[in-house]
């Protein structure tokens, strides 16, 4: 009769706004990939996300180099990625995710992901979790050198004990990492909980144009109104491309900013990528948006650019009356890793020339 194996909690990450510092923090550079909790149990290999959904299907690469290891059972807390191009690349990881089984093959193929662990929750038949991060290091690093190698996806992710590598990290992130995770070294591992990791997120600026808007649901005094601005940059080429939006207006500015953009609705605005492209994530709001003259540019704050477009929604945080719509270009969103990095977790030569 099978065990009915309870499946184990991540240990979670508190926001905070700078690196705490004593000797009793150990620092890790926070990579943009998938949290993935590794298990196997000699012959089965289980991968799950943070939140629970089973990663295994997807990543076969992983899986199957899981399998050859010379340990037979053990459980890894780690970050899956993607190298493409000489940086991590978080669009080409989503694409992994895919519900044909071939297609999952072939882009095992292409785009292969690695595995960069950061902890060993257990090695064996003995439990490692309960001891505190102090102890689990080490062993995490003893296996490493065990069991991973540069003919395997599996990389042993750097951490460091200096307040100095992790301000380095911070600002260097970008192009796959995005901040640093600073964690207890004092404690056991805290799984489902916050309260030994906090991560530290490098947010940074950026000058766009306004290339259209997009009506709030809400009517506001019997009107549409604004509900968020859509973002443009130019490339090389001149040509002005949808990099993302920005939604966080205030409800009091909301009036004055429909009169203002209402007055420029033009025809077209974005020459290059415009909003609503297909996708798998389209939806019909995606289409749904009126374009203006390209007059208008704020500074916005993200957190992330990656693939031609901010990640994740931007802040406005003042208008740039001084600043020509041209001047507003790619250059400015430019985010490298740190070489050091890259280099420590080995990505393999062939990554950087995809």
């Amino acid at each position: 009769m099978k065990k009915n194996r309870v499946r184990r909690e991540a240990m979670e990450a508190r926001s905070v706004d700078a690196i705490p510092s004593g000797n009793e923090w150990q620092y890790e550079p926070k990579w943009d990939g998938f949290r993935c909790l590794l298990t196997r149990d000699s012959g089965a290999v289980s991968m799950y996300s943070k939140s629970g959904q089973d990663l295994a299907r997807y990543f076969p690469e992983v899986v199957a180099a899981a399998l050859t290891m010379r340990e037979k059972s053990f459980v890894l807390d780690g970050e899956i990625v993607v190298p493409v191009g000489g940086r991590l690349s978080f669009d080409d990881l989503l694409q992994r995710i895919h519900p044909t089984a071939s297609r999952v093959m072939k882009l095992a193929e292409q785009t292969p992901a690695l595995f960069l662990a950061f902890d060993l929750l257990k090695k064996g038949k003995t439990e490692l979790a309960a001891l505190p991060l102090s102890k689990r290091r080490p062993k995490l690093e003893d296996f490493a050198t065990l069991c991973f190698s540069s003919k395997n996806p599996f990389r042993l992710s750097p951490a460091s004990l200096s307040l100095e590598d992790a301000e380095r990290w911070l600002t260097s992130a970008g192009g796959g990492s995005d901040g640093v995770i600073a964690k207890r070294i004092d404690l056991p591992y805290q799984a489902g909980n916050r309260e030994g990791m906090q991560k530290i997120k490098r947010y940074r600026s950026a000058d766009c144009v306004i290339g259209g808007f997009r009506y709030g649901e809400n009517l506001q005094a019997g009107r549409k109104v604004v509900g968020s601005v859509l973002l443009g940059l130019y490339d090389a080429d001149g040509l002005l491309h949808h990099v993302g939006f920005s939604s966080g207006i205030k409800t009091k500015d909301k009036p004055a900013l429909t009169d203002k953009l209402e007055a420029i609705k033009n025809d077209r605005s974005f020459t290059g990528n415009a909003p609503g492209g297909p996708s798998r994530w389209s939806t019909k709001r995606s289409s749904e948006w009126q374009p203006v003259r390209p007059k208008h540019v704020v500074e916005v704050s993200y957190d992330h650019f990656t693939g031609g477009r901010f990640r994740h929604g931007t802040s406005i945080l003042r208008w740039r009356p001084d600043k020509k719509p041209r001047q507003c270009t790619f250059e400015q969103v430019d985010q490298r890793i740190d070489r050091r990095l890259l280099a420590a977790v080995a990505i393999p030569r062939s990554a950087l020339k995809r």
